[in-house]
Formats: C-alpha cells, structure tokens, sequence
C-alpha cells in the first residue's frame, strides 16, 4: 500500500472510530461504511439526539438496525450492540414483540432479560421467546454438559472408597492397579485380593443444593446456574436440589428435567432475603458431610443479617460444604456486600466468582474436599477474606 493509500485507510479508521460528522478527519464514509456508522451512531450518538434521531420507540426502525448490525458485525459483536441497546436506549420493548424478538441475536444476556420481563410478556410473544431461550439453553448445554459430566464423575470415583464392591460396581482399572504384587506368572493373571469399587449406584453420593438469588443484578448467574442444575442433575451419583429466592423462596427442583422450564419458573428482580433461603435449605439436608451447598449470590442481604450468619455458621459446623458464589458469569468481577462476604469467610466458607467455563472444576474440588480458597488462588481468583474493608 502506497503513502497515499495508506493514509486515507487511516482517515477511514480514524472516522469509523470517531464517528460523528464533526470528526476532524476531513474523511467522508461511503457505501457499507456509511450504513455501519450510522448504525453506531443511532445507538451510540442517541443520548445527543434526543428525538432528532436515533431509533425511539419505532418497531420497524428497531428491526431495521437490528438487521443492520447483523450484517456488518460478527456474532459477538452483535451481542454486545444488543446489551448496550438495552441498556442506554431501553429497548427491552422490543422483546414484548415477536417479530423484532425473532431478530435478535440470542446470547446469556438476551435470555435475562426475556425472564425478567416474563410477568409481563403477551400471549403472541410468549411462544417465541421461549423458542429463544430455548436455543441459547441448547447450545449452552452443549458446551457445558461434557465438563461437567467428567469433571464431576471422575472426582467422584476418586473420592469413593468402596472395598466391598458387587461385581458390577468394580472399578477394574483401579483394581488391577492395586493388585500387581498379587500377578501368578503360572496362570497369567492377577487375583484381586483387593477389590475397588465406584460406590453404591442405589444412593447418591453427594448431595448438591444450589441456592440461587434471583435479584436482578444476579441475571446471567440465574441462567447460568439453572443450566449446570439440569446438568448436575442428569448424573444418577448426584443428588440435585435447585432454590431459587428473592424475598420468598421456590424450590424448582422438579423442574430441573427442563432447563427452559426451570428458567421460567425463576422471576428475576425484587429485594433479597438470604436468611429465609438458607432456613429454607436447611430442611433440605439429610447428610451433612455428604452436602455441598452453593449459595450464589451478591449478598446484599435485605433480611436479618445476623440470622443468615448464625445458618452459616450452623451449616459449617454441622459438616455442610457451604461455597458463596458472588457471581456465576463471564461479566467480570461483580457488585457485592464486602462485609457479608468477609463475614463467611470468617466462618470458613469460601466466597468468590466464578465463570461458567471453571465451575465444572470447581464442584469436582468441592466433590474431592480440595481446598477451595486454594483451589480460586491456584486460578487467579480474588477470594473473599475476613476482615475485607466494606
């Protein structure tokens, strides 16, 4: 590329970047590049215009840029204009009509927003932002459920010390293993003097209850956490509760056969009460070295502060693995209470985030009785300690 050309790619850049007619650049846009500024200017240049522009309130506008953006963005970039759109430009009316929810591109955040606006979706919508939700939760399965499947399985059978398996609950990699000394040469065998087994198939070995603040600020996690629910919940060696609370509390556990159900049956927003979810909890707990509890929430508590740390207490000293999980999401390090946060953790419960990517590893660490807060240090992440500044 010559000087010249050179530089009038740079005064291309510098104006698709810069946006706005008053740039400085002297650069004109045409074409493509002229429609794809003008459809970030619309969202982004929309505070300025104040009814000058933008996309207000019209349906066909709102479906014409959304097409837009499809066309000159990739898939994640699309995301990302769609969550700003809603965000600076209030579009979650959109959602409210099935031809311009039909335009979307769904991701984790779309899915939030359809289940906050749940209560108040028409009847013509509704099919379709389930048909929505429904693809987003396919191909998070999809991702997901392999992970976690393996990672959950093989800290269990490592976890598991069965020494008087039945035949079909032998594990005979891990027998023959421990059996070489016992080799006869003359028959060409090992006898298994010592016989390892995967543990009982008529018993779950672990009992996982997922405690999950359905506040509005805990969006994606809800949806993340109802998926890995439904995961953790096809595995016949796990034992899987799902809670969700704001401030009352549901059990949906008998919805954990149909993600898609299990997320509709959530209704985000609303104040928050970890006290009465943990009581709520409690009852839950037959075994209580068996029981891993993860409490996903920002623990802003709205209720009685000092009885949601007394349960915490109960829990911890009764046997309970008590996880506090600030945040099941890929958005970053999340809003939280420091004092609630480093209030657990003095009570030996580590608190942190986690993204959805490590959580498949995280509850096989929980499974294995790892150490937690090494395990989040081991992986970069900031746990919560006691006496954090608030």
């Amino acid at each position: 590329m010559n000087g010249a050309a050179g530089n009038d790619e740079r005064l291309r850049r510098w104006r698709l970047v810069l946006g706005g007619a008053e740039d400085g650049t002297g650069c004109s846009l045409q074409g493509n590049d002229a429609l794809m500024d003008g459809a970030l200017g619309q969202l982004y240049d929309a505070q300025e215009k104040k009814g000058r522009g933008g996309m207000g309130s019209s349906a066909p506008r709102v479906a014409r840029w959304l097409g837009d953006i499809r066309k000159f963005f990739p898939k994640p970039i699309v995301q990302m204009l769609q969550k700003d759109a809603m965000e600076r430009l209030d579009l979650r009316q959109m959602l409210l009509q099935p031809e311009l929810l039909q335009a979307v591109e769904p991701d984790v955040h779309l899915v939030a927003n359809i289940l906050a606006l749940n209560s108040v979706l028409p009847a013509k919508t509704r099919e379709t932002a389930r048909l929505v939700v429904k693809r987003v939760v396919d191909e998070l399965e999809q991702k997901l459920a392999n992970p976690t499947r393996q990672a959950v399985l093989g800290s269990l059978n490592r976890a598991v010390r069965n020494r008087r398996p039945r035949h079909n609950e032998i594990d005979w990699h891990r027998t023959i293993r421990a059996n070489l000394r016992h080799y006869q040469p003359e028959y060409r065998t090992i006898i298994p003097e010592t016989r390892i087994g995967y543990g009982r198939k008529r018993q779950a070995l672990r009992e996982v209850i997922l405690c999950i603040d359905q506040s509005g600020s805990m969006a994606t996690s809800v949806v993340y956490a109802g998926i890995f629910g439904a995961v953790l919940a096809s595995l016949p060696a796990v034992a899987t509760r799902v809670v969700v609370f704001d401030t009352a509390v549901v059990d949906l556990t008998d919805e954990l056969h149909d993600p898609v159900e299990l997320l509709f049956g959530t209704q985000l927003g609303g104040g928050t009460d970890i006290r009465r979810a943990l009581t709520y909890c409690q009852g839950l707990v037959r075994r209580p070295q068996e029981t891993i509890l993860v409490l996903i929430s920002d623990l802003f508590e709205g209720g009685d502060r000092a009885a949601m740390l007394r349960l915490t207490a109960d829990f911890v000293a009764s046997g309970v693995q008590m996880i506090g999980l600030l945040a099941l999401s890929d958005d970053g390090a999340p809003g939280f209470d420091h004092r609630n946060a480093g209030a657990m953790a003095a009570l030996g419960v580590p608190v942190f985030a986690c993204t959805p990517d490590l959580f498949p590893d995280l509850m096989a660490a929980a499974i294995g009785r790892q150490d937690l807060s090494q395990w989040a240090a081991a992986r970069d992440i900031v746990v919560a300690r006691a006496g954090d500044p608030a």
